[in-house]
């Protein structure tokens, strides 16, 4: 059984990023708590990004990804999304697979920016887990009424002395355990072969670039 790149690809644009995307406008965020304020000040820096009309897009694909990854722990969600795989597999292959799935997510989010243009983001709250893990409610919301608003909550942990994104979820899914499923499969029909799911991803990765190519002609 091999991941459908599609359906896998629109779970993670729909669970993913969209405070990144172009277009989207902010309302007045309620930024309360620290974990809020992270969330709302980066939604502004990616919207700064995305919107420089001074950038070309390669430079703005560019500094959106460092943006990304610099406010995400793409290593602790990588691993996982290991599962039990994360405990056998060698470090290199480990560290194979982290970086495909850091190529893998960012290709994807890419891929899917222009999709929820024009619709307006704002944070609603957050709830403490832990005094270091937060998960802060945000809300997009279509302004010419036409899609029912959809809810999007980001897990936010401070435990290694920044706060990071280490997970993001929709109607009760989340993400990274989503994709812990997806990939214990693969891996399970694999033999545990954890070079061979990044070398999956990085295929399926390269596919979301080429889609972005022919969007932009």
């Amino acid at each position: 059984m091999t991941l459908e790149r599609r359906s896998l690809g629109r779970r993670l644009a729909a669970l993913a990023f969209l405070v990144f995307i172009p277009l989207v406008s902010i309302e007045a965020s309620r930024a309360a708590t620290p974990a809020e304020d992270f969330v709302s000040v980066n939604i502004q820096k990616g919207l700064g990004i995305l919107d420089n009309p001074s950038l070309s897009a390669d430079e703005r694909s560019r500094e959106f990804q460092n943006l990304l990854l610099g406010i995400t722990d793409i290593k602790r969600i990588a691993l996982f999304t290991l599962g039990q795989y994360a405990q056998t597999a060698p470090e290199a292959d480990r560290d194979a697979f982290t970086a495909s799935f850091q190529d893998y997510s960012v290709a994807v989010y890419r891929s899917y920016l222009g999709e929820y243009a024009g619709q307006t983001l704002k944070v609603i709250g957050s709830h403490e887990r832990s005094p270091t893990d937060f998960v802060v409610a945000t809300r997009v919301v279509d302004p010419q009424g036409g899609v029912m608003p959809l809810e999007i909550d980001f897990r936010v942990r401070t435990d290694t002395g920044k706060p990071e994104v280490t997970d993001l979820g929709l109607a009760g899914i989340w993400l990274a355990v989503e994709e812990r499923d997806q990939f214990g499969s693969f891996l399970a029909q694999n033999h545990g072969d954890v070079r061979a799911l990044a070398g999956h991803l990085s295929t399926v990765a390269q596919g979301y670039r080429v889609d972005t190519a022919l969007m932009r002609r």
